[in-house]
């Protein structure tokens, strides 16, 4: 099962829509920008995180360039 597979069933399985090609590079790119600027737990969570916050990823991601590492 290759990894749209594996997302359109799970999406099935939530109840939900899988995301699309956009709205899919746009949450690798938050999860990447918070892997880079932290541990790599933080791009799971940062993507949940934003889930809760109903904000699209784009903006979420741009609030993750915004948080620096000191």
């Amino acid at each position: 099962m290759n990894a749209d597979e594996w997302l359109n069933a799970f999406a099935r399985e939530l109840g939900v829509d899988a995301p699309d090609e956009e709205t899919s590079g746009q949450l690798l790119d938050l999860a990447a920008t918070a892997a880079h600027n932290s541990e790599r737990i933080a791009a799971p969570l940062a993507c949940y995180m934003t889930g809760l916050s109903e904000k699209p990823p784009e903006e979420a991601r741009e609030a993750a360039e915004r948080v620096k590492p000191d």
